[in-house]
């Protein structure tokens, strides 16, 4: 079931585009607090938002350029505005499609269906593509994308980084100080729990693809992938 985050500041749109979305067997989240609209995005993980542009405190062009700094999900925007350069804006800020309002929800699920396609299909792979693979556990980093047993989950950039390099470290042992020179340049400060939390991230995608118990804590050393599913897709 693919995941559709809705950003749209009017209730009743809100309402009404996750009544219809829910019909079609989507799961749907609206943002209501759009303060913590990236908080949001990272609990949740959608496959694709919808984001309006007229939105409280920045408008969607902003928030669509923070999620293209964490994913490559499809973006599609909502707006009233109807001129050529409010198009041309969400194009260029990372945006996928535009859709201006009044819309007919049938065309709202089309252009959905097309864009989930395209990213998450089986035709998604472009050729040449990168995929780092153990035991049938498959991680496209180019569209952020962990696949196993038929099932897929987004994840963030720093969750596609970390689990390449489990990946591709795998039997051995991932060392935390490695972890956090791969992931966060020498300039950056990072929090002895940032780490720590990134992995139970990562954790949490891999239960979504029914592998648990696959991310080992070394004490005191870092992680290690242990394979604790089959390559037939039982976990």
């Amino acid at each position: 079931m693919h995941k559709i985050m809705i950003v749209e500041d009017d209730p009743k749109i809100a309402g009404h585009l996750q009544a219809h979305i829910e019909k079609y067997g989507y799961q749907v989240t609206a943002v209501t607090d759009f303060d913590r609209l990236m908080e949001h995005f990272r609990e949740q993980a959608p496959d694709l938002v919808l984001l309006d542009v007229n939105l409280p405190s920045y408008d969607g062009y902003y928030w669509c350029r923070q999620i293209r700094k964490e994913s490559i999900c499809p973006v599609i925007f909502l707006s009233a505005r109807i001129g050529e350069m409010d198009q041309v804006m969400a194009l260029e800020n990372g945006g996928d499609d535009y859709m201006t309002k009044p819309f007919h929800i049938e065309v709202i699920m089309a252009k959905i269906r097309s864009q989930i396609r395209r990213a998450y299909g089986e035709y998604a792979a472009q050729v040449g593509e990168r995929v780092v693979e153990t035991a049938g556990l498959r991680l496209y980093p180019e569209r952020l994308l962990l696949s196993f047993g038929g099932k897929t989950a987004a994840l963030s950039r720093k969750e596609a980084d970390i689990m390449e390099f489990l990946l591709k470290r795998y039997p051995r042992v991932a060392g935390r100080e490695d972890l956090l020179e791969k992931l966060w340049d020498e300039h950056t400060y990072v929090d002895e729990n940032t780490l720590n939390v990134n992995m139970t991230r990562v954790r949490k995608k891999l239960q979504e693809l029914g592998i648990h118990d696959a991310v080992e804590t070394v004490r005191g050393v870092g992680y290690r992938l242990s394979v604790s599913w089959s390559e037939e897709g039982e976990a």
